[in-house]
């Protein structure tokens, strides 16, 4: 029913940045929260950022914030991660997904009801 694309991945060095975008379709776009999260190598998939419906607040993981921002575009039907100041611990399989409940801070993935492919985000040192 809705369909998640990424885009913006890529090889960088630490220090850049790099902005990840999240095209919606298949749904109203501004009744989706909408959320990034990541899966290194070997890890579990967290919790990056979170922006809600309208786009009046905005959540992060405690590592990303002051680098990473959040933003949507309605109009657009796109949600954004600005990512600058890139660590290599930021290396990551990037995910966009779409929660359709309340408004409030979801940090957890099982939680969110739709899901991206993912896009690469590589930070050497």
């Amino acid at each position: 029913q809705v369909q998640l694309v990424e885009s913006g991945g890529g090889f960088v060095q630490a220090g850049d940045s790099l902005r990840l975008s999240c095209a919606a379709s298949g749904r109203t776009f501004s009744t989706m929260n909408m959320g990034w999260f990541r899966q290194a190598p070997g890890k579990e998939r967290e919790f990056v950022a979170l922006i809600t419906r309208s786009g009046t607040h905005t959540y992060y993981k405690d590592s990303v914030k002051g680098r990473f921002t959040i933003a949507r575009d309605n109009a657009k039907n796109t949600v954004y991660l600005q990512m600058n100041t890139l660590k290599p611990e930021d290396t990551a399989v990037y995910y966009c997904a779409a929660h359709l409940g309340i408004s409030r801070e979801v940090r957890y993935d099982y939680e969110y009801d739709y899901w991206g492919q993912g896009t690469q985000v590589t930070v050497s040192s």
